[in-house]
């Protein structure tokens, strides 16, 4: 077969403004693909990533619905409990509504006993708990906006007002935190939750979620049922499961990842099928008669067919492993800016597998009716026809 390539590379570059086309549609899909995948690896991955030893307990209606400060207390003292950290959503702006932030309330003590992947530096944690209007900043944030320790910045709430009616509050940055894993967003500014709720106008004493850190992840599962029973039939009940749980029903109201990135992907290589069995139909057709001469000089109808089956792969791996070649280059480069958002982007050997069988199937898709016609070709018939 491999005596042959060098006639399969003369029949493709017969119309090179054809093979180049044809080329190009099929980098793209997989192109496209490469890249969808490791989209679809990452998010996978960030739900494996989430702590197993953490529940993550909210109201029953939504994640918007505050819960009693009590509720606090009252985990806290359950059986099987290692900490618990309160959380409020801030919805910080810096300076003008295009500057969105991630700003968090929440306990210093209780977050880092939560979430230890969570590094501070003892003094600017000792900062941070002795002043009231502190915060502890990620290290991405700070590095996009010039932010250092000592600096004194504003940040603006369209939910929550102070006492006064300002929707402003002023903040001592005292420390930039780092993860010793990837759990942790390195973009999150974290907050005293008691400067938030003595400052609030209204909505005090209540917390937005709480996340448990259970001292048997074992018993996740059942510590989860004994919260939620606590809190059962009462005006504020409570919706209690693990991080991973959460995590994934959270993506699932973005939508059924995995179903978009197949129908994506359907469409993309839907279309490059298309383009290519047309140009190995058009391609078989242009050299009629000389697969007559072929035959007349001894080729089989076996062999004829092999030779259009290895132009249909040869086109479909080339254009194949150049796209999956580029989305790995691509993947490589941005990784590393993103990893803070998506901690593992990259395309894995299951991605390359996946592609090089989808190549072998596309060719023999697209070549074998052309092959077929070939192989079945008289050689009168070849002859006759111009």
């Amino acid at each position: 077969m491999f005596r042959w390539l060098p006639l399969v590379w003369a029949n493709l570059k017969r119309r090179k403004l054809r093979f180049a086309f044809t080329f190009m549609s099929i980098l793209l899909a997989f192109l496209m693909f490469g890249m969808l995948d490791a989209l679809r690896t990452s998010l996978s991955q960030a739900v494996n990533l989430a702590g197993a030893d953490r529940l993550m307990s909210m109201s029953k209606v939504n994640i918007t619905v505050s819960l009693p400060r009590s509720y606090f207390e009252k985990v806290k003292a359950v059986p099987g409990v290692r900490a618990v950290a309160p959380f409020n959503w801030f919805g910080g702006i810096y300076k003008d509504s295009k500057q969105q932030l991630q700003v968090l309330a929440t306990s210093p003590e209780q977050i880092v006993a939560v979430y230890p992947e969570l590094v501070v530096k003892p003094e600017q944690f000792a900062a941070w708990k002795g002043d009231r209007q502190g915060v502890i900043v990620g290290p991405t944030l700070a590095n996009s906006l010039g932010w250092k320790v000592g600096d004194r910045i504003p940040i603006r709430s369209d939910i929550w007002r102070k006492a006064d009616g300002s929707d402003t509050w002023e903040f001592n940055i005292v420390g930039i935190y780092d993860s010793s894993g990837s759990g942790i967003d390195k973009a999150t500014i974290y907050f005293h939750y008691d400067y938030f709720n003595e400052s609030l106008q209204y909505g005090k004493d209540q917390v937005g979620w709480m996340v448990v850190r259970v001292a048997d992840p074992a018993q996740s599962d059942a510590l989860a049922a004994r919260i939620d029973s606590m809190f059962a039939n009462s005006p504020f009940e409570t919706k209690t499961s693990t991080e991973r749980v959460m995590i994934k029903q959270f993506l699932d109201q973005v939508g059924n990842i995995g179903l978009i990135l197949v129908s994506v992907s359907t469409a993309v290589f839907f279309t490059m099928l298309l383009v290519t069995a047309n140009t190995m139909a058009q391609s078989v057709r242009e050299r009629t008669n000389e697969i007559g001469v072929l035959k007349t000089l001894g080729f089989s109808g076996q062999s004829v067919l092999t030779l259009v089956l290895l132009e249909s792969l040869f086109l479909t791996f080339a254009g194949g492993l150049a796209g999956l070649g580029l989305a790995w280059l691509f993947v490589g480069g941005v990784a590393e800016s993103i990893k803070n958002y998506f901690p593992v982007f990259k395309l894995d050997s299951g991605t390359f597998i996946a592609g090089i069988s989808l190549m072998v199937v596309f060719g023999m898709v697209t070549g074998l009716w052309p092959a077929l016609t070939a192989m079945r070709l008289s050689i009168v018939d070849a002859l006759r026809r111009t």
